[in-house]
Parts: C-alpha cells; structure tokens; sequence
C-alpha cells in the first residue's frame, strides 16, 4: 500500500538528495468539465518532486493564467506550529504495545534495519499508533531519491497563485483521520505492506513518475490497481469514498460561475473508478486536454 498512502503525504515529512529528471520535459494528463458558464480543469499531481524535472507545459501555464481559483486536496498547512500539534495528537496513544510486538516475526529484522536509517529508535515509535508508524517511515523512502514536497506540484502551484483564492477539498485533519479511523488489523497490514515495499521503492517511484511524467493514466492506473486490489479495505477508504466525495463537490462546483483548477493526486483522476470515470458514467462530459 505504499503507492496508495504516498498519495496523502503531501504533508511528508522529509526528502532529499539527488536523482535524474525523469523525462526532459513532462506532460502530465489533464482534462476539462465544463458548462456554460463554468470551466473546471482537472490535473493529476505527484506531492514531491526532483527539482530537475520540467513538467509545467505551455498549455499548463496558459491554464494557471486562465484560472480564477485554484483548488488542491489540501490547504491548511501554513502553520507548521499547529501541523506538529494536531499530528502529534492523532498519532499518539497511550498504552500501546511495543511497536515491534504489532510487527509479525518474520518482518522484525526488516523493519529494525528500515528504523534504524530513517534515523529513529523503537523507543521513538512505541508510543505511536500504527498507522503513524508507517507514514512517519513512509516519508522516509523518499530520502535519496531527490524528491521532496518542496518541489512537489502543490507547493509550485500555489506560488503561481498568489493574490488569487487558494482552497482544499479536505483538510489536513480529514486526511490523517482517514488513517486514525482504520481498524488496528487494518494498520498492521498497511504498515507490513510499507515494509515490504520499500526494498523496491526507488524503482517504484520512479515508475510513477515516468508515467505520470508522459501522461499515461492506463500505467497510473494499472500500477494503482495492482496495490490497491491487495487491500480493498483500504482503498475503500482513501481512494473510492474520497473520489465519490469530490465528484459531488464538482457537480456543485458547476453551478458557480468561473474558470477553476483543480490538482490533485494523478491516481485519483486515472481508471476504473475514479474521479474522472465516474464523472463520465453521471453523464458530464469530461475531455482530455493534456
């Protein structure tokens, strides 16, 4: 599940060092729904980024120019002060067992050596809730890969916005709730299905962002799918309830008048199910436009 929470952690917690771009210039996938009065573009994010890569397209920044309103998953993280608190009392509990007891067996030497270059103790996570745990560790793949949520698509987007209305569909709050309301079983396998994954998780990453690089939402799509059939529970919970929820907002979005651009993660807007299916299968016309 690795592909399915990195698509929340445009709150990640860290990433650096240094990697290759991976195309020369990128073309993400982006789509208009419009009536007569109002335009709404769709675009595909990824929430971090190598510095080198160049993915905003003529096309794109005529959209940025166009648009009087820009809309993301999240926009309530200007204070860091406030983020720290509200993480720090979702993602502690008291009385919890030694994170290693909620490990199975046979990931414990895995998991203490994935601690230990993150640069963390058990100590540090026995006090955490599991699903923490993982997004906390989770971050941490990004370390070395060059990407970071400094360069991510959301903290670009909203310097090209400055003096014009900036929203979230979701709140930071809602979005660390979706992991805080999954049952314990359920963060156990999340954080297990973290493990796993991180020894492939440079070619992972890059994977998806050389699909996501060529605007290729049947890869987006596939690669998504592939993660998200291992655990239908919690794809339920962050990927189909929460497209529903947008899609609903959409159709209320066309109601206002003006032109609005919506970004957010590129495996919401990519194959069956999704926000951009299911806005088909209501009848709205939906065209792709990058």
């Amino acid at each position: 599940m690795r592909n399915a929470f990195s698509l929340l952690l445009s709150f990640a917690l860290a990433a650096c060092g240094s990697a290759a771009p991976a195309a020369p210039q990128a073309k993400p996938a982006m789509w208009k729904l419009s009536d007569p009065d109002t335009t709404i573009y769709l675009f595909g994010t990824v929430h971090v980024l190598p510095d080198t890569l160049k993915w905003r397209t003529k096309k794109f920044d005529q959209t940025v120019t166009g648009a009087k309103e820009l809309v993301l998953e999240i926009n309530d993280q200007g204070d860091a002060a406030k983020m720290a608190a509200l993480y720090k009392r979702l993602a502690f509990s008291p009385g919890l067992p030694p994170i290693l007891d909620r490990i199975p067996a046979e990931n414990r030497a895995e998991f203490e050596k994935l601690i230990k270059d993150a640069g963390f103790t058990t100590a540090q996570l026995d006090g955490m809730e599991t699903w923490a745990v993982a997004v906390t560790l989770g971050a941490s793949m990004y370390r070395g890969m060059g990407a970071s949520p400094d360069h991510g698509v959301e903290n670009q987007l909203r310097a090209s916005f400055a003096g014009r209305p900036v929203e979230g569909l979701e709140t930071t709050e809602q979005q660390l709730g979706y992991f805080d309301a999954m049952p314990e079983a359920t963060q156990r396998k999340l954080l297990v299905s973290m493990i796993e994954d991180m020894k492939s998780a440079r070619f992972d990453f890059q994977k998806m962002l050389a699909a996501w690089s060529k605007g290729d939402t049947g890869l987006i799509a596939r690669t998504f799918d592939d993660e998200l059939k291992k655990s239908p529970e919690i794809a339920k919970v962050l990927i189909d309830e929460r497209n529903a929820n947008w899609v609903r907002w959409l159709e209320h979005r066309l109601d206002q008048p003006g032109t609005v651009l919506v970004a957010v993660g590129a495996g919401h807007l990519a194959g069956k199910g999704s926000v951009i299916d299911l806005l088909e299968k209501q009848g709205f016309k939906v065209e792709r436009v990058q």
